[in-house]
C-alpha cells in the first residue's frame, strides 16, 4: 500500500526533508503550539511530537511521563523539585496549572538548549490543540510524525495499550487527519496495535542501540525498544517484516550501507534527532529522506547552501 503520508516525509533527486522536533525545541519551548506554528511558519510542514494520557484519558502532547522539572513551573512560578507527578496521574486541568514556556538554566537539561527563548503562560497542549491548527486551510501541507510514549509501568498491559491507540486515532479520525499522520514508537508491540486498529495509517519505528548514551533529562528508550545489539544491518529488514513504512533511527546508527538497504526495501529513513552541522552534513551525505532536529532552520540553511531542496517543487 501506498501512504501519501509516507510520501511526504520520503526524499528524492535533490530533495531532504526537514522535520521539526517537537516543534523546535532547539528554539523555542519543546511540544509547545507557539513551537510548532513557528515550524510551519518557516516552511518546515512536518512535525515530530509526542503523545501521553493524562488521568482522564486525554491525550496531551509532552514527552516524559512524568512532569519535567527542568521545563514546569508551578504557580509560585519555580521550577520543579522533588519527586516529579506522573502525567497518568493528573486530569488535563491540573496539567494546565503548569506553565512550560521556560528551561531551568541550572540544569543539566536546560544547559543542553542555550538559544531556546523563555516564554511565559505557555502550556502543555491537547493533541487535538495541534490536530485543529493543522486543519487550517493555510497549514493543508502538514503532516504528524506522531510518536506514542509507551509508559514501561504498563508495557506490558493489552488493555492500556488498546486504550492508549484507540484514544489518539480517535481524536485523528474525528479531523479527518488519518492521511496525514504517522505512528511513531519506540514500542513495537504498540505498533502491533496500531496497525490492527488503523490498518490505513502507516507505522514509523524508531531504534536506538542500547550502546547509546541516554540524553540528559529524558526518559529512555530503553526499556522498550528491541535490544538490536549485533542486528546493525538486519533492522530495515526487522523493520519491514514487521509491517514499518518508515525506519525512523538514531543518527549515530545509521551507515551507507543499512540506509541505502532500508532504501531498496522502499522504507523511508528519517533520522532523529540531527542538531550538530556535522552530523547534519554526514546524514546529507547519506541521503537520507529526512532528517529530524531541534534545529529545523539549521538543516534548512546545510541544504539551501547545497542547492538542495526539503520540499517538493521548492529550491
Amino acid at each position: 500500500m501506498v501512504f501519501p503520508q509516507v510520501e511526504a516525509f520520503r526524499g528524492g533527486e535533490n530533495l531532504i526533508r526537514v522535520v521539526g522536533h517537537r516543534g523546535a525545541r532547539g528554539v523555542l519551548p519543546e511540544n509547545s503550539m507557539i513551537g510548532f506554528d513557528f515550524s510551519l511558519s518557516i516552511n518546515v510542514p512536518l512535525l515530530e511530537f509526542d503523545v501521553v494520557l493524562t488521568a482522564d484519558d486525554v491525550p496531551v502532547i509532552t514527552h516524559n511521563h512524568r512532569l519535567h522539572a527542568p521545563s514546569f513551573r508551578g504557580a509560585d512560578g519555580l521550577f520543579l523539585t522533588g519527586e516529579e507527578p506522573k502525567v497518568s496521574s493528573l486530569t488535563f486541568e491540573q496539567i494546565q496549572q503548569f506553565d512550560i514556556g521556560r528551561l531551568d538554566g541550572l540544569s543539566a537539561y536546560g544547559q543542553r538548549f542555550p538559544d531556546q527563548a523563555q516564554l511565559d503562560g505557555v502550556r502543555v497542549p491537547r493533541l487535538m490543540d495541534l490536530l485543529d491548527l493543522v486543519s487550517e486551510p493555510k497549514y493543508g501541507d502538514a503532516y504528524l510524525m506522531l510518536e506514542l510514549k509507551s509508559d514501561p509501568d504498563v508495557v506490558h498491559d493489552p488493555l492500556h495499550r488498546g486504550n492508549f491507540v484507540g484514544r489518539v486515532l480517535q481524536e485523528v479520525r474525528a479531523k479527518g487527519l488519518s492521511s496525514r499522520a504517522v505512528l511513531h514508537s519506540f514500542d513495537w508491540k504498540l505498533l502491533e496495535e496500531c496497525q490492527r486498529q488503523a490498518p490505513d495509517m502507516p507505522s514509523s519505528y524508531l531504534t536506538q542501540f542500547p550502546d547509546n548514551a541516554d540524553d540528559v533529562g529524558e526518559d529512555s528508550s530503553k526499556a522498550i525498544c528491541p535490544d538490536l545489539r549485533g542486528r546493525r544491518d538486519e533492522i530495515p529488514n526487522l523493520v519491514k517484516q514487521a509491517g514499518g513504512s518508515l525506519w525512523c533511527p538514531y543518527y549515530a546508527d545509521v551507515t551507507a550501507e543499512n540506509v541505502a538497504y532500508a532504501k531498496e526495501l522502499g522504507l523511508c529513513v528519517a533520522v532523529w534527532t540531527v542538531n550538530q552541522h556535522e552530523e547534519i552534513g554526514r546524514m546529507i551525505d547519506l541521503r537520507v529522506d529526512a532528517i529530524v532536529s531541534d534545529y529545523p532552520g539549521r538543516v534548512q540553511r546545510h541544504l539551501s547552501d547545497l542547492g538542495i531542496s526539503w520540499r517538493a517543487g521548492n529550491q
